[in-house]
C-alpha cells in the first residue's frame, strides 16, 4: 500500500515510524470504506481525513500517562481518538490498553473488525457510560462527546479512579472552563490544537467538587 507521508509530516514531531504510519493509512482506508455503509464521520470529513482526524487524534499522546496501563476513551465512535492513540503507542515500549466505550452497536462491531485487521491492544464495550460504576483508568479522554462539565459529573460519578483527564476544546473552551471552574475545583494545562487555531486540549488533574454552601433563614 503506497502511502503520501507528505500529509502525514506533522507527526513527525511523535517520533512516528513507518509502520504506524501504514497503519494509520489502513485504519483511514477502513473508516472511509465503512463511511459508504454506517455514519462513521461526516461527509465534508472525507476528503481531509488525516488532518481533521488522525493528526488532530495523534496529539493527545503527548497526555498520555505512560505510568498506568489503561487509557480510556469515553464515546469513541469510529476509534476517533481510541484507535489512533492505540496505534500511536504500538511502537511503545510500555504496554497500555486502550479501553474504548461505544453504546451503538454498528459501530462496536466496526471497532472490533479494526482491532482485529490490525491487531491493536484494545477493549471495546458496547456499554453505556453512565450505567457503569467504579471504572479504573490512567488516562482519560474526550473528543466530540460531551460538554465540559458533564464530563466532569461523569468522572466523579462513574470512575473509581483516574490520572488526568484529556479533552478536546472548541472555540467555546474558554467559557466551559470558566463555568466549570465555579463548580469544581481542578487542575489544568491547556496545549494549542497543531490542526486548528481556534481549538486546543486541555490536561486536568485532581478534580475535586466544590462544596457549595447554603444559607439558612429563619422564618
Amino acid at each position: 500500500m503506497d502511502i503520501n507521508l507528505d500529509k502525514y509530516q506533522i507527526l513527525d514531531q511523535f517520533n512516528v515510524s513507518r509502520e504506524t504510519y501504514r497503519l494509520l493509512d489502513y485504519y483511514k482506508e477502513l473508516v472511509l470504506e465503512k463511511n459508504k455503509k454506517i455514519n462513521l464521520i461526516g461527509k465534508k470529513d472525507t476528503n481531509n481525513f488525516i488532518k481533521r482526524h488522525i493528526i488532530d487524534c495523534a496529539q493527545v499522546i503527548d497526555f498520555i500517562d505512560f505510568n498506568n496501563k489503561i487509557c480510556t476513551d469515553l464515546g469513541s465512535g469510529s476509534g476517533l481518538p481510541g484507535i489512533v492513540i492505540a496505534i500511536m503507542l504500538k511502537d511503545k515500549k510500555k504496554k497500555i490498553i486502550m479501553n474504548l466505550y461505544e453504546k451503538s452497536y454498528h459501530k462496536s462491531v466496526f471497532l472490533k473488525e479494526v482491532r482485529e485487521k490490525l491487531k491493536l491492544d484494545v477493549n471495546i464495550y458496547q456499554k453505556d457510560l453512565y450505567e457503569n460504576k467504579n471504572l479504573i483508568s490512567g488516562t482519560v479522554i474526550a473528543r466530540a462527546f460531551k460538554p465540559l462539565p458533564e464530563i466532569l459529573e461523569l468522572i466523579e460519578k462513574n470512575f473509581k479512579t483516574f490520572t488526568n483527564l484529556v479533552v478536546f476544546m472548541g472555540k467555546n473552551g474558554k467559557q466551559l472552563i470558566e463555568s466549570s471552574i465555579n463548580k469544581w475545583d481542578f487542575e489544568y494545562k491547556k496545549k494549542s490544537s497543531i490542526t486548528s487555531k481556534d481549538s486546543f486540549l486541555i490536561n486536568i488533574k485532581n478534580v475535586k467538587k466544590k462544596w457549595i454552601k447554603l444559607k439558612f433563614y429563619q422564618l
